[in-house]
């Protein structure tokens, strides 16, 4: 073959594969719309989340029925908690061995990992409630968390007597864990006693730890994914997640 022959063939061969990587380009990109505005309406998102369909070639995965790994990202999503609702926020999900329908209606991962945060706000939703009653007329409340550092939660009880609120609150630190998709606040130590108004106020552990400790059940994740590990982080808490044979439409 001549010199001249072996170009034109090198230049056919370049053109070619400049054509099938702009079409598989172009595929992947339908592919991703797609599966973000099934996702959205299956489970009933504000707004489209990012969805990015990793490896190469797609049209070969395509022909065989099986995307090998599919990142999702939602920016907020409204979880159940009991009859109410907690925000869920930067939700991040690597599917993998993700099995779909010719139209996209319908696709399932072997399973999902992922992380997310539930912030300081959210949980305190869930730590508000009626003061509790202490001995000597007192009351106490959760009204903050925030960081404790080195992964704990730091909790703010406000106390009052008499209806006068102690001019500073009482701080507990308190470890986080999940069990069964519920996250679990409990604190570390709880003082034995208290001065309020000049008044020694005697602090029984059971009582404090009804307004210290609770728990929040989260449930209703996308796809039927379940939190698996939670760490108590700037911000609020992170949270990992997992599940296997995950819904993402259908």
């Amino acid at each position: 073959m001549s010199k001249r022959a072996v170009r034109i063939l090198l230049i056919v061969v370049v053109i070619l594969g400049g054509l099938f990587v702009g079409a598989d380009r172009l595929a992947v990109g339908f592919a991703e719309d797609e599966v973000a505005d099934k996702l959205r309406t299956s489970e009933g998102l504000s707004e489209t989340p990012d969805v990015s369909i990793k490896g190469f070639p797609f049209l070969t995965q395509v022909v065989g029925g099986t995307l090998d790994d599919v990142e999702i990202g939602i920016k907020d999503y409204d979880a159940t908690s009991g009859s109410d609702k907690i925000r869920i926020a930067d939700l991040n999900a690597r599917m993998q061995g993700v099995e779909f329908s010719g139209d996209y209606s319908s696709a399932t991962a072997e399973k999902a990992t992922g992380t997310a945060r539930i912030s300081y706000d959210e949980l305190l939703k869930e730590s508000q409630g009626e003061p509790v009653k202490l001995p000597l007329g007192a009351t106490g409340k959760v009204v903050g968390l925030s960081d404790g550092g080195d992964g704990k939660i730091k909790v703010e009880v406000e106390v009052s007597k008499g209806g006068v609120k102690l001019p500073k609150p009482v701080h507990v630190l308190s470890s986080v864990r999940v069990e069964d998709d519920t996250i679990k606040v409990h604190a570390d130590e709880i003082p034995k006693n208290l001065e309020v108004m000049g008044v020694t106020i005697p602090l029984p552990e059971g009582l404090v730890r009804d307004v210290t400790d609770f728990e929040e059940k989260v449930g209703g994740l996308p796809g039927g994914i379940k939190i698996d590990e939670v760490k108590a982080a700037q911000d609020g808490v992170d949270i990992s997640v997992k599940g296997t044979n995950v819904k993402l439409a259908g």
